[in-house]
């Protein structure tokens, strides 16, 4: 099997699909398939690595910090040197002219939908409902386009359930995984367990991601804010950048939030998610949310708002859930808060472990397999 990734709209609020593309590249090649990786970049380059060779295709900037490809017969010339047997696509704007090139020559074709259009645009831009009106008619285009659309939550896949059912395209909807080994709970004193919540020992509450609006981070540091104003002793660590950041500093105002920026160490990031007593992922457009898992990886239960990807990670035992508002995200985190915290973190991590790596690779290679098997009978008849 040889499958190539093509990973366009490389930009600093990526980082998830980033993590996710690492993850399968490594799963790929661990079950023996050979890998092909094309990328956007500021100039023309071709390097091999442990998961393959990298093409980086020169690529103008989108907005402050994005590449986007708009030449998609340079990603062709790619493909035909490498022959791959499907490829997977991280992108639904310049690269449909791919789709109709594996069409032509039997390469089966995936979109792995990492974000749903109609939620992001309508966050990032504050557009009316009519946004969803037109993405609605763009996916009834997409769904033409490739042989299977993997989602990766059930929120995201009501985006496509009724084009991708009358074009006759399957949907798969495969979970992504959390890495076990990086996040995980650290080593606590048992009298940690004992010590109740005080202005000396404050709820430990914790943000992770890009500081932009349609990760909502206005949300997590307004609900911080509303416990401090009832009265709670909490604190809230931010980690992240973003375009948003003066304007969160703002809302904090007074209230004991403090903004660390990004923290690239891994192990230094899940160590300190490990230290906090709630974890804040709030965003109600997030199509799956790997904050969430690495959080309850940590032993870190998750308050999470209640439409959304994210919300589907979260359990009973291992968080709470509450609609989009300061207010009732702050309820949340004062219910969570009230349990015993050797079982609030048990929980988290059990709940974590349901979702391996491998597991995501497992169900993404059957996808590519059948894809690949598809397209060559189809040629075949």
């Amino acid at each position: 099997m040889r499958i190539a990734q093509l990973a366009n709209f490389i930009g600093p609020a990526s980082g998830g699909m980033k993590t996710a593309v690492q993850a399968l590249a490594e799963g790929y090649v661990e079950a023996g398939v050979q890998r092909l990786l094309v990328v956007p970049g500021p100039t023309d380059a071709r390097f091999s690595t442990e998961l393959g060779d990298v093409v980086q295709l020169r690529a103008p900037r989108v907005g402050a910090s994005y590449r986007l490809i708009v030449e998609p017969w340079r990603v062709i010339d790619a493909l035909e040197r490498f022959g791959p047997t499907a490829i997977e696509i991280n992108d639904k704007s310049t690269l449909l002219p791919v789709t109709r090139w594996a069409r032509r020559t039997g390469v089966g074709s995936v979109l792995f939908s990492h974000e749903r259009l109609d939620h992001m645009l309508s966050m990032r831009m504050r557009l009316d409902s009519s946004v969803k009106t037109t993405i609605g008619l763009y996916n009834k285009v997409l769904v033409r386009q490739f042989d299977t659309i993997v989602v990766t939550s059930g929120f995201a896949r009501a985006e496509f359930r009724l084009a991708a059912a009358a074009a006759g395209c399957p949907l798969a909807r495969i979970p992504l995984g959390v890495d076990l080994a990086t996040f995980r709970p650290q080593p606590r004193p048992a009298a940690a367990f004992d010590t109740p919540v005080s202005a000396d020992r404050p709820l430990r509450l914790v943000h992770v991601g890009r500081l932009s609006r349609e990760k909502s981070p206005h949300l997590a540091v307004a609900t911080a804010v509303e416990l401090h104003r009832r009265g709670a002793p909490v604190h809230l660590d931010v980690y992240g950048d973003g375009p948003h950041a003066a304007e969160l500093r703002a809302i904090a105002g007074r209230a004991p939030v403090t903004f660390h920026g990004h923290v690239a160490d891994r192990h230094e990031l899940a160590a300190r998610i490990a230290a906090a007593d709630v974890a804040l992922s709030v965003c109600p457009g997030e199509t799956f949310g790997l904050a969430v898992l690495e959080a309850l990886a940590c032993g870190t239960p998750v308050v999470t708002a209640s439409t959304g990807g994210a919300r589907e990670l979260v359990d009973e035992a291992s968080g709470a859930w509450a609609p989009p508002r300061p207010t009732a995200l702050a309820e949340a985190v004062e219910a969570v808060a009230a349990r015993p915290e050797q079982l609030r973190r048990a929980a988290a991590r059990r709940r974590a472990e349901q979702f391996p790596w491998s597991a995501c690779v497992d169900r993404m290679l059957e996808v590519h397999e059948r894809i690949g098997g598809t397209t060559r009978r189809r040629l075949a008849a």
